[in-house]
């Protein structure tokens, strides 16, 4: 490699990062958050302030998080200026044999702000958190239930590729093909994080395989995802608030359907919040995964209401359907999958099918980053 490569690759890669770096530290505020530290550690070795127990273990969570951020943009910044160093040595001493050892070492701090920059942009406490994913079928009929099938394909493949666990808990079948919707529990580091990119109306355009005069149709599902959020945080719900029904869980054969009415479903009266769950082997566990689920819909529900900014799940998103689609599948005239928030793209259709939606999420978490500024991006037909 070191053959190849040119004193102006080395240049325009430190250019590269640098220009990275400063993106990073800027999205991140670094200066407001190293003032912010220094404020957070003068406090903490204050003399009274371990008085008070459950504040100072609060203070000292948001100050090491504080910490770990700027301790990670401060170790590749050192990093980037010795290859700086390094370049120039190697430079001034026509020792074309260094370039080699210093762009690997580059594509090492690449690696680094790439990790980084994700993390930084996850800055939402709930963003490492589990995540229930819900698919719901729309307008289109069987259409729509095969799509909404195609899309619980699809984000299985993408949570097995990340290694994370996908555990189906609620599903209601189509009635002529397909699921009419199904929730699932998404379990690794930053599932909600990522999935939360996916909240909206995803449209598929294809030749209908259940039109025998292959007619083009459109098809429509949503997706709802919600933080499975931890034990620490209060959402009081009374018991004379729940209304409990049970039912034999389904599967996909005579044999697998239980005989015995192991499947719950639970009515927030409050709310009007319904949950089911049928995945665990007994109606006890159930009965606690569905209050588990319920918690978590009740949260976020809370939540919209006290963060505008965000995404509504539960209102913005509006009706399944026309003029609602957050992305485009198309798999007939041509084959194309384009974000209408961000305008991120491929036509490499087969593949987003089998799971490669990280582009996607990461182009969302820079477009969230960025303000949302809107794009000028036109649906696809």
């Amino acid at each position: 490699m070191a053959g190849t490569l040119e004193l102006k690759d080395i240049a325009n890669k430190l250019e590269e990062l640098s220009a990275a770096l400063d993106e990073s530290a800027r999205l991140y505020g670094l200066d407001a958050k190293r003032a912010s530290l220094r404020e957070k550690e003068a406090v903490s070795v204050s003399g009274d302030f371990w008085n008070d127990a459950q504040k100072a273990q609060t203070h000292m969570k948001d100050l090491n998080d504080l910490k770990k951020g700027v301790e990670l943009l401060d170790t590749v910044g050192r990093e980037l200026e010795d290859f700086k160093v390094h370049f120039d040595l190697a430079k001034d001493a026509g020792d074309s044999g260094e370039l080699a050892v210093i762009m690997d070492g580059l594509l090492g701090v690449e690696k680094k702000l790439r990790i980084l920059d994700f993390e930084l942009k996850l800055a939402d406490p709930n963003d490492k958190l589990d995540a229930i994913i819900s698919i719901h079928a729309g307008a289109g009929g069987t259409e729509a239930c095969d799509w909404a099938q195609m899309l619980l394909r699809m984000y299985t493949r993408w949570a097995e590729q990340k290694g994370f666990n996908f555990a189906v808990t609620d599903i209601l079948q189509g009635e002529e093909a397909g699921v009419r919707s199904v929730t699932a529990f998404v379990r690794g580091k930053y599932a909600f994080g990522y999935l939360k990119s996916e909240v909206g109306v995803h449209r598929l355009v294809r030749i209908s395989p259940f039109d025998a005069n292959k007619r083009r149709h459109t098809s429509f599902a949503s997706i709802d995802v919600l933080a499975d959020i931890n034990d620490t945080i209060e959402i009081k719900i009374e018991d004379k608030d729940l209304s409990w029904d049970t039912f034999r869980s389904g599967g996909a054969g005579g044999q697998n359907v239980n005989k015995v009415e192991t499947a719950v479903r639970v009515t927030h009266a409050p709310s009007g919040v319904v949950v089911a769950c049928q995945i665990e082997r007994s109606q006890h566990q159930n009965r606690e995964t569905a209050l588990k689920m319920l918690k978590a819909r009740l949260y976020e529900i809370e939540m919209d209401k006290k963060r505008s900014e965000m995404e509504k799940h539960y209102d913005a998103k509006g009706a399944i359907g026309w003029g609602h689609q957050i992305r485009s599948y198309v798999f007939m005239p041509y084959q194309m999958v384009k974000d209408l928030r961000t305008g991120e793209e491929t036509s490499q259709i087969d593949a987003v099918m089998d799971g490669a939606l990280d582009p996607y999420m990461h182009a969302y978490l820079s477009w969230v980053a960025g303000g949302r500024k809107k794009r000028n991006v036109s649906s696809e037909d």
